[in-house]
């Protein structure tokens, strides 16, 4: 199954393209579902067609779906504090009845998260289309099952028979009771839940799509997100540039405009695969606007982003793990060891990564920048690097 993720710049035009692109591929004859996780219904307003709660087929081949975070919100709360009933009286809190719960901040991109993962392994689709918020929210959704994963193995770490034996004694000191096997379980669970997202989003099969208007603001935005894509190991498989103005025209100020967005499409097309989607004037609605608009197809699976270690152990004595961060600039770039992970920052954006399992026998002895590539050099650390007979 493929997945395609489309994002960019706020107010670009992002869920135009997404649904112009779901549309092409069902029209095709590809089961596809489009994905949306607005609280407003932009999706059902660009394709003619009211979106909600539950999937519903606005096409042959072509399902939309904005799933609702409220509902999902409330049963996961509901449940929470019916496993947590002991230590909720403990505290003498009240319970939150189900009509008075409102999804807080974030709610709608978990229920996205959810709803990919659920129509991923679903097998009832071969395309997925999801249209993402703007950029950089949309980066911290895909870094959220990471993220989240890695605080539960820090905070609820598997291997607990040393807390289960403590537990009781514990208690006894504290006053209070300790953690019952139900958080290990709930945590357990979750860890589930977030690494089957952590597969839909990493997996070869899914590639991010940027859509941009041309122009000064549109550039430094592309450039930030394809790097902050490639520091999360996301391949941009194309830049649609979206409203572009026609060259020829009589109106003095369209044709700054249009000069404008050329220079931008000039730059873009020597880094990016570019399609261009013209201006129709008005804003698309129904799909035989979307059908107009000449958005990129789905290409085949393209190859997976690798970050290789290369051995130059016998010329340099070092060896080299390759990042490849396409539009990073050298005075943003930030590099940290933390035992067996290392801290990489490009601009306001930042990634923990385990160190690959050679690596973690070694000492940072620096790194560069080079043709789009962090290049970390790590030499072995005789302490701990198997000798040579």
């Amino acid at each position: 199954m493929r997945t395609i993720l489309i994002t960019g710049p706020g107010g670009t035009g992002r869920t135009t393209v997404a649904a112009a692109t779901a549309l092409q591929a069902a029209r095709q004859g590809t089961r596809t579902l489009v994905l949306s996780a607005d609280r407003t219904d932009t999706l059902g307003a660009v394709l003619g067609v009211p979106t909600g709660t539950e999937p519903i087929e606005a096409e042959p081949n072509l399902t939309a779906w904005r799933p609702d975070a409220a509902e999902r919100f409330r049963e996961d709360l509901t449940a929470f504090q019916q496993r947590a009933t002991t230590a909720l009286d403990l505290l003498g809190a009240s319970r939150l009845d189900a009509e008075e719960v409102t999804p807080l901040p974030g709610a709608e991109e978990l229920a996205l998260l959810r709803a990919l993962r659920d129509a991923a392994t679903s097998e009832t689709y071969d395309l997925l289309v999801v249209d993402l918020p703007p950029a950089p929210q949309a980066l911290a959704l895909l870094a959220l099952p990471e993220e989240l994963r890695r605080y539960l193995r820090r905070l609820l770490p598997a291997e607990r028979q040393a807390a289960r034996a403590l537990r009781p004694v514990l208690g006894r000191l504290a006053g209070v009771p300790m953690p019952a096997e139900w958080l290990y379980e709930t945590a357990a669970r979750w860890d589930l839940e977030l690494a089957a997202v952590e597969a839909v989003v990493g997996d070869r099969a899914t590639t991010v799509r940027l859509v941009a208007e041309p122009g000064p603001a549109g550039s430094d935005a592309v450039r930030t997100a394809t790097t902050a894509f490639a520091l999360r190991g996301l391949s941009v498989d194309a830049l649609v540039a979206s409203r572009v103005l026609p060259g020829a025209t009589n109106d003095t100020w369209l044709a700054a405009l249009a000069a404008q967005q050329r220079k931008a499409l000039d730059e873009w097309r020597e880094t990016y695969d570019l399609h261009e989607v013209p201006h129709l004037g008005h804003d698309p609605r129904g799909t035989g606007d979307l059908a107009a608009l000449p958005v990129p197809g789905v290409n085949k699976t393209p190859p997976p982003v690798e970050w290789p270690v290369t051995d130059h152990l016998a010329d340099d004595g070092v060896l080299v793990w390759h990042i490849p961060l396409l539009g990073a600039i050298r005075e943003e770039l930030d590099l940290v060891r933390r035992g067996d992970e290392l801290v990489v920052t490009a601009g306001q954006f930042r990634r923990i990564v385990p160190l690959p399992s050679a690596l973690r026998r070694c000492t940072v002895a620096g790194a560069a920048l080079r043709e789009g590539e962090l290049r970390i050099r790590f030499a072995p650390d005789p302490g701990l690097w198997p000798r040579t007979t």
